[in-house]
């Protein structure tokens, strides 16, 4: 009698174990998708800022087309970019060094450095910035507690059985050598 009761009693503690690592699990996911919400939609907010930039420092540079162009292929395709968040990540970079050039090029217009539409401009994009990159943060930071979570044991265990599975990291890559070095612009 006394056995039946701790084979019940442990069972009883299995089912629990499972049941509350489950639920983690969902939380997990759930603050996954919440956190990556985050990330887009600031990055929604940069894609609408951009044209507005870029038109602004037109006015004053005209004759630096390919700096435009490339800031405005970089913000199609991280626009049009719904892959993995790696995949998105890099899309980001690339746009974030396109913006690099921009701002540089700006450096050798006094005038729109004045300008306060230009000023504006680039102190929402600056806030903005700062938002995704504190969005990446609490992200990674999701991230990492689910993927620490779906490899301890015991939890994995319950991780393999329902199929929970550890997410992508919002970071550079090792192939986005471009977003990691500094801008060059050169004027012939």
């Amino acid at each position: 009698m006394i056995a039946l009761a701790i084979i019940l009693g442990l069972t009883a503690a299995l089912i629990l174990y499972v049941i509350a690592t489950y639920n983690k699990f969902v939380s997990l996911s759930e603050r996954i998708n919440e956190s990556w919400s985050g990330i887009e939609v600031q990055m929604k907010l940069r894609y609408n800022l951009i044209p507005n930039l870029v038109e602004t420092v037109k006015g004053y540079a005209k004759h630096e087309a390919g700096t435009f162009e490339n800031v405005t292929k970089a913000r199609t395709e991280a626009m049009a970019n719904q892959g993995s968040p790696a995949e998105q990540a890099s899309s980001e970079n690339v746009l974030s060094g396109a913006l690099k050039s921009l701002f540089a090029l700006s450096e050798n217009y006094p005038e729109l450095k004045a300008n306060e539409s230009f000023l504006n401009l680039q102190d929402q994009l600056s806030d903005v910035e700062d938002k995704i990159q504190s969005a990446r943060r609490y992200y990674n930071g999701v991230v990492r507690d689910n993927n620490t979570k779906v490899g301890q044991f015991p939890s994995n265990l319950v991780a393999n059985g329902f199929h929970f599975i550890k997410a992508e990291f919002f970071e550079l890559s090792d192939d986005d050598d471009a977003a990691r070095k500094p801008v060059s612009v050169k004027f012939d």
